[in-house]
């Protein structure tokens, strides 16, 4: 199967009131286990690519894997540049085989951002490449994402239709309250469902973005913490917010820290009860096969993309 775009993908994710997930890969293991459970429930697939992912495994190194993903598990697979910082960076990634880039201009001001998501637009639309951009700023630390929470702005429902209207993006990341990262809130979580309602309006039938939206799984924080982690107090999006979102105009979110809790401690469980072990198959493998079944849940219990194929 060929690579994919997500424009098929978010008209029937709209249509059918779930989302697409779009994970974050970065070596094999987290590559094989999402498509092996994206393969066994059959759920369309987003892998995404982040700039720090790309320079620590390489770009070709990347998309050979995803080939050998696709010739593995017969999945079409669309392929996204998360978070891209300027033009350049998405020229590379479509010039070098992407299927979607996202241009987060969000760090500049309202019409700046135009501009240089318009450039990117329209580049990528004459490769055939589809574009995400950003409007509102999320808080939180994630790669080369770096957002104070003084500095994290809601995204206004007010410049929704010029914004999509002028640059021609294809689907928009949103700002209601999710953080990168895996300590998102000082107190209890909240969603402003408001915005999300006020933009679904504005933009019927578009597709809405969630970024910084992992859960934080609590049971890998607890297996990290009990093998000497430092993570007292992390929080993330109830799964139930996320399940309302994709109910809604939500068609893709993003998933990136519990795919490295669950990597993280599936290895550190491993080395407590195997100190001796030296062989990175020993280890890497129930890592791989943690990867797979924090994919499955969401798929199955917070996505509702199984089986949509």
């Amino acid at each position: 199967m060929p690579l994919v775009t997500s424009k098929e993908m978010f008209k029937k994710a709209y249509e059918g009131g779930y989302a697409i997930g779009a994970f974050n890969v970065n070596n094999m293991e987290i590559v094989q286990g999402i498509t092996e459970a994206a393969k066994e429930e059959r759920a369309p697939l987003i892998l995404q690519v982040s700039a720090g992912a790309r320079k620590y495994a390489k770009h070709v190194y990347l998309m050979k894997l995803i080939e050998a993903a696709i010739e593995d598990t017969g999945l079409s697979i669309c392929v996204h540049l998360d978070h891209g910082e300027d033009f350049e960076i998405c020229k590379q990634c479509i010039d070098g085989g992407f299927t979607s880039v996202m241009i987060d201009g969000s760090k500049h001001p309202f019409a700046e951002n135009i501009k240089l998501t318009k450039q990117v637009v329209d580049y990528a639309h004459s490769k055939g490449v589809v574009v995400e951009g950003e409007l509102g700023k999320l808080a939180g630390i994630e790669d080369d994402v770096n957002v104070s929470e003084k500095d994290a702005a809601f995204t206004d429902p007010d410049q929704v239709e010029e914004f999509v209207k002028t640059t021609g993006v294809d689907s928009l990341a949103i700002a209601i309250g999710t953080s990168h990262g895996a300590f998102k809130f000082k107190g209890e979580p909240r969603l402003r469902f408001d915005i999300l309602e006020e933009v679904q309006k504005r933009l019927p039938g578009f597709p809405i973005v969630l970024h910084g939206a992992s859960s934080v799984m609590p049971e890998y924080v607890e297996i990290i913490n009990k093998y000497g982690g430092q993570m007292p107090g992390a929080k993330g999006v109830p799964e139930e917010m996320l399940r309302k979102a994709a109910s809604m105009a939500v068609c893709k979110i993003n998933i990136d820290s519990d795919l490295r809790l669950a990597l993280t401690a599936s290895i550190r469980k491993h080395f407590a009860e195997k100190p001796g072990d030296f062989d990175p198959r020993q280890y890497l493998s129930p890592a791989r096969q943690a990867i797979k079944e924090v994919v499955r849940h969401k798929l199955v219990h917070v996505l509702g993309c199984n089986g949509k194929d």
